[in-house]
């Protein structure tokens, strides 16, 4: 009498996937890593520097709300939040449209030093924007726009518009041609296909572009420092320096003034994740 065995999940044709519980360990154990300082810095915010001297690890014990009010009525917050708001929107708005624009040509159109001139722009991914600051404020203070929002908003352009085209380019090839032939016997231009057809099909990678450009430039420090030497044109981040030097033994109110710094980027990034991840993938791909 033959005796079958009975089968264990490895012997039924689907090997365990040991990867998968250290995949998902892995992933938790980075988010932590990356989550536990944001944490930090905003319920830091809720305490009094004596407690986080006291229990620097601890929860606030009472929460206190006077860090935020103060920071949001007695500094220059919303003035800087506005220099941010300014030149973040004006960052962004740039980069996608000449990077539509750029990436347009290099994927719809064919013509001699096509590739080349695309490995030249992806070449600038490579180009670190430390290395050309000083040049760079040579060149704006030969141009008088030392001390104005345009000197901090078009170098921020330059420098995304290389990591703009190489997201777009894939999307802007995967249309058929069939569907710009298409278009064309309706009557439609090349501009006009671009903006009733590739556009709308191209929403995740210029949501992406456009997330990626703001929070880039919400978060710049070194740019604004060297060129913004007007206080009424500094930026949040000029704004923690200012408030850091200005309050330096006073940690909870630092705190609040981080967090409320980061929390637009923070929350721009949380609520457009799916559109980045879509347009990101979609790169990939194409």
């Amino acid at each position: 009498m033959a005796v079958h065995p009975v089968p264990s999940p490895s012997s039924s044709g689907r090997p365990i996937a040991w990867s998968t519980p250290l995949t998902y360990v892995l992933a938790l154990a980075v988010a932590a890593v990356s989550i536990a300082p944001v944490v930090y810095v905003i319920v830091g915010g809720f305490r009094t520097t004596p407690q986080i001297i006291a229990d620097p690890a601890g929860l606030p014990d009472p929460w206190v709300w006077d860090n935020y009010a103060r920071v949001l009525t007695q500094s220059d917050f919303w003035q800087q939040a506005f220099n941010s708001a300014v030149i973040a929107l004006g960052t962004t708005l740039g980069v996608v449209v000449l990077g539509v624009c750029a990436a347009f040509v290099l994927a719809r159109y064919t013509f001699r030093g096509r590739e080349g001139l695309y490995t030249f722009f992806t070449l600038g991914l490579l180009f670190p924007a430390g290395a050309a600051i000083l040049p760079l404020y040579l060149m704006l203070r030969d141009l008088n726009l030392i001390n104005s929002y345009y000197a901090v908003i078009l170098p921020q352009v330059a420098f995304q518009l290389p990591l703009t085209i190489v997201i777009l380019r894939p999307f802007l090839s995967a249309v058929p041609r069939e569907l710009e032939d298409a278009a064309a016997i309706d009557g439609a231009g090349r501009l006009g296909f671009l903006w009733r057809i590739l556009l709308p099909l191209s929403r995740p990678a210029l949501v992406t572009v456009g997330v990626l450009a703001f929070v880039a430039s919400w978060n710049a420090f070194l740019l604004p420092l060297l060129v913004l030497g007007d206080a009424e044109l500094h930026t949040l981040p000029l704004g923690v320096q200012n408030f850091s030097s200005q309050y330096t033994s006073d940690t909870a109110g630092i705190l609040a003034f981080t967090s409320l710094a980061m929390l637009p980027a923070l929350l721009f990034f949380t609520f457009a994740e799916k559109q980045i991840v879509g347009g990101l993938q979609g790169a990939v791909k194409g």
